[in-house]
């Protein structure tokens, strides 16, 4: 994975600032979240705990929450301090639908460059 995550252009981080809303709402439409729990969930979708910082994660769930996406409220319980749970509107689902969508147009062009690419390269 790391050899994949060398190929990524950093300089376009606003990019994967949009990716990752997109992954967050998908972690969150069946259940609520927390930060450090988002965070090691993150690591399916391809992000290192090294290159997504818990600042990084609650100034795009804050983001998120300004524009309706998800809400957040104060967990009580436990031995532990309370802590910020997340979970997603319906304007969040409305929003990953499109999210998806979009990201199925893209990968079928990409697809198609690929699938151009290895006909030139493997005949």
């Amino acid at each position: 994975m790391k050899a994949d995550q060398a190929l990524f252009c950093n300089s376009k981080h606003h990019k994967m600032e949009r990716f990752l809303e997109v992954c967050l709402l998908l972690l969150l439409y069946d259940e609520v979240g927390y930060g450090y729990g988002l965070i090691e969930q993150l690591e399916y979708f391809g992000f290192s705990q090294e290159e997504l910082n818990v600042s990084t994660l609650y100034r795009t769930l804050r983001k998120m929450e300004t524009e309706s996406l998800v809400s957040s409220f104060w967990e009580e319980g436990g031995p532990g301090p309370r802590r910020r749970v997340y979970q997603i509107t319906e304007n969040g689902k409305t929003n990953l639908n499109q999210w998806i969508r979009v990201l199925e147009i893209r990968k079928a062009r990409i697809d198609t460059v690929i699938h151009k690419y290895h006909e030139k390269v493997d005949s």
